[in-house]
């Protein structure tokens, strides 16, 4: 009887404290930068970085500022904001944006006028031919105008396939 009550007892306390402790690990994890990446997809991604993962409290690209000057079609004034992924390889001079790699870019009038948010986010397996990006437009008011395999954008980034289809800057010894 004594073996059937400890067992019970260590039963009750591991289910109660098995998920407590599973949300812990997951706010520490939070806290720390490490929130799930989104899907694919168009509404899931921009509420990540705008919500979960906030874009704005990234780091700029390295070596741009705030407002610097842009090239059609994204705006006059740019600028780019980089996720822990994508700055460690691009500090690192890796020559490719790893999985979970995101840039986003504000697209400015030359009045300084918020214009789009274009990004880029690399989901490995979402579109090979395509350098595997994930490509994103949307509008000061949260209206995506662009997602997915966005052909205008990888048209145009076809052309930087020498640096993983990046223009902003070289990400490699040998890139672009």
């Amino acid at each position: 009887m004594k073996r059937f009550t400890l067992s019970c007892a260590v039963i009750l306390l591991f289910s109660f404290c098995s998920p407590v402790l599973v949300l812990a690990a997951d706010e520490a994890g939070k806290k720390n930068g490490a929130a799930e990446m989104p899907p694919a997809e168009g509404q899931a991604f921009v509420r990540y970085i705008t919500e979960t993962n906030s874009y704005k409290q990234w780091e700029l690209w390295p070596g741009k500022d705030e407002m610097y000057k842009g090239t059609e079609p994204h705006g006059a004034l740019l600028t780019t904001y980089v996720n822990k992924t994508a700055l460690e390889a691009i500090k690192q001079q890796a020559g490719k944006m790893p999985e979970g790699a995101i840039i986003v870019k504000e697209n400015y009038t030359p009045d300084r006028k918020l214009a789009a948010v274009t990004a880029m986010y690399r989901k490995s397996g979402f579109n090979p031919e395509a350098g595997d990006w994930f490509w994103i437009k949307y509008g000061p008011d949260g209206k995506i105008e662009a997602s997915g395999k966005a052909e205008g954008c990888i048209n145009c980034h076809g052309k930087a396939k020498g640096n993983d289809w990046l223009f902003t800057g070289n990400i490699g010894k040998s890139g672009g």
